[in-house]
């Protein structure tokens, strides 16, 4: 326990053992929303950035995040904690810069959890209309979901992890489905492994669809959440991180070189250009390969697939609330638990308010739930987790230095960190470079979103401080509950 934590046992703890290391891999999954990504991100990734070398590009990621997730997972074996990046930030890089973490972690899950709500309205809708004549505003689809997220989020995790599991297992096979469909006929010109020859790799603007690449990925960092939650952490959290960047990094980029193969290296661009909708990509070639009847499961799994991903952020978003409220940098009672689901329920309370404030100011603003809500905010929580992740290198590399005892080779304390660190710094450097194109929104907007980061942070760092002049004790503590 935290020394400076005055709230009694029985009211701040998480339920202990309610997630096996399989139910902790579903909710990583549902984070990063793969039918979601697949049908509605790498269409747009694809026609912005190297067209056919898109999987080569996410084989680069996929490297570049299990660098990362060697030292990642070799710090929560000694460190569990729900806080995270937060906890690892503090206990490497000191109280002030973990204070700035947890805030940018805060402002990272909720804004992507809020995004999301924004797609959801806006695909149910039109799905609605279209298919059912049935007309309602984006944001009455948005609350309905947001309705039952607050329930399922206040309640016991495992019944989060049953509805995540069986949602997961659909969007898999349904692809996979399709992949296979695709390869055993052959695809337009016959299987081919064009798109890792360079000339397709370096060909339109590869910077840019690396960066959709990793935006493909985010989620997975979220295993180390869920520790003190798991049965056998220091076991499970390094399986569930490393299984889980595998899973959904082979998934993706077999995927794509299946798509790419369906409609013809020389061709796919052109064909997403001619599309009024480039998320409609997915249903074309279901109908060409497979049958409409494909597509119409693919349809509902999509809608199904978001959903699973706003639940998923919700319990991450609550997670940050309860453990940085528990070591004291938020109002306390947020670090309390539910007296009979163990849940972080007051956690669970507040991000459900906030994402009901930001889709009702969007609502009466007009404003368009695809391109603008979704688009703004998951591309600005993309900014905040690669800049996490940066940090987070830098703390394992330093959380090592200063506990020698661990007795680890240099290549886990101190190569891999150090590489993971520089290569996330340069994909961070590269997204605020382009970040208009990822918001679709002007270089002034878009300056102005990223702007918001700073500001987290030196709240973040101001919280901390506060509380260094209110207890010590307290502060030098941020990040070290044990289990």
């Amino acid at each position: 326990m935290s020394v400076c934590e005055n709230l009694p046992k029985a009211t701040n703890q998480l339920r202990r053992g309610a997630l096996g290391v399989g139910f902790i891999i579903f909710f990583v999954i549902s984070a990063a929303s793969p039918l979601s990504v697949l049908a509605g991100g790498f269409p747009i990734g694809i026609m912005l950035g190297n067209g056919p070398g898109t999987p080569a590009l996410l084989l680069l990621a996929l490297g570049v995040l299990l660098t990362f997730a060697v030292g990642y997972t070799t710090m929560a074996r000694n460190v569990t904690n729900a806080g995270g990046f937060y906890a690892f930030t503090s206990l490497g890089l000191g109280g002030l810069v973990g204070g700035a973490a947890g805030v940018l972690a805060m402002l990272a899950y909720n804004i992507l959890q809020v995004g999301l709500y924004g797609m959801f309205g806006g695909v149910v809708s039109g799905t609605m209309a279209s298919v059912f004549s049935i007309y309602l505003p984006w944001w009455v689809y948005s609350l309905i979901a947001m309705a039952s997220i607050a329930i399922l989020g206040y309640r016991k995790i495992d019944l989060s992890a049953r509805v995540l599991s069986f949602i997961v297992v659909a969007e898999y096979l349904a692809i996979l489905v399709l992949d296979i469909a695709i390869l055993t006929s052959g695809g337009d010109a016959g299987v081919n492994f064009d798109s890792f020859k360079s000339e397709h790799i370096f060909s339109g603007t590869p910077s840019i669809g690396l960066l959709f690449c990793f935006a493909a990925f985010i989620g997975f960092e979220a295993t180390t959440i869920y520790g003190e939650e798991a049965k056998d952490p220091q076991r499970a959290i390094p399986i569930a991180t490393y299984v889980s960047v595998l899973l959904i990094g082979g998934f993706y980029a077999l995927s794509i070189w299946s798509m790419v193969v369906g409609v013809g290296t020389d061709k796919i661009v052109s064909v997403l250009q001619q599309l009024g909708e480039p998320t409609t990509f997915i249903y074309g070639l279901s109908d060409h390969y497979v049958g409409p009847e494909l597509t119409r499961i693919i349809r509902v799994l999509f809608i199904v697939s978001i959903y699973a991903g706003l639940l998923a952020f919700h319990n991450s978003a609550a997670r940050y609330f309860y453990a940085i409220g528990r070591d004291g940098l938020l109002p306390r009672a947020l670090g309390s638990t539910h007296r009979i689901h163990q849940s972080p329920h007051l956690g669970s309370v507040l991000q459900s308010l906030i994402a009901a404030v930001v889709v009702l100011a969007f609502a009466a603003l007009e404003a368009d739930p695809v391109l603008q809500l979704f688009a703004w905010f998951s591309s600005l929580a993309t900014l905040c987790l690669i800049l996490l992740m940066a940090m987070t290198s830098l703390a394992v590399l330093m959380y090592f230095r200063r506990n020698p005892q661990l007795q680890l080779g240099v290549i886990r304390r101190l190569v891999l960190p150090v590489f993971s660190g520089l290569a996330l710094t340069m994909v961070l450097i590269i997204a605020v470079l382009h970040f208009d194109v990822l918001t679709g929104s002007s270089k002034a907007l878009s300056y102005l979103l990223c702007s918001t980061i700073p500001v987290a942070m030196v709240i973040g760092v101001w919280l901390a401080a506060r509380l260094r002049r209110r207890s010590m004790t307290c502060f030098i503590a941020l990040g070290s509950h044990k289990l």
